[in-house]
């Protein structure tokens, strides 16, 4: 088991936990009470710093229910942290785009993560034509 050290930035939010026993991401809560107009931009704090093992990265996500419940998008789709971001005040954010007004309080949860192993070294070869079988592009099965 991999042990990450964990700094929190106030005692009101709770502390980081898998997903109700259902899954491999922990959720992400926000730190402050927030309020945006639509159209606003804003990087929310999520109250926490890590220092994750080395090769390892720790991928954010939006949860499945934020647009929903919050109208927020994450700006950068997805966020990638590597370990090198690990010292006292490299706290983690959720840069969010409000899609209408919004209220977010403080522990609501907005996002997840995960930490992935870093991919490994390849090396490209390049080739006249691929050999897998044509599919039909984008979108296809593969069936006509």
């Amino acid at each position: 088991m991999k042990k990450i050290m964990i700094q929190y930035l106030s005692d009101e939010i709770e502390r980081l936990r898998y997903i109700d026993g259902k899954s491999d991401w922990i959720d992400l809560r926000s730190a402050e009470h927030v309020e945006m107009k639509k159209g606003e931009f804003k990087l929310i704090h999520l109250g926490i710093a890590m220092q994750l093992p080395d090769g390892y990265e720790a991928h954010i996500a939006p949860r499945s229910s934020t647009y929903k419940n919050f109208g927020i998008i994450q700006a950068n789709s997805v966020g990638v942290v590597d370990e090198s971001y690990c010292g006292p005040r490299d706290w983690f954010y959720f840069p969010a785009i409000a899609m209408r007004d919004t209220v977010i309080e403080v522990n609501d949860r907005i996002c997840q993560f995960r930490i992935m192993e870093h991919q490994p070294k390849i090396e490209f070869e390049e080739v006249e034509a691929l050999k897998g079988e044509n599919r039909g592009g984008i979108g296809s099965t593969g069936k006509q």
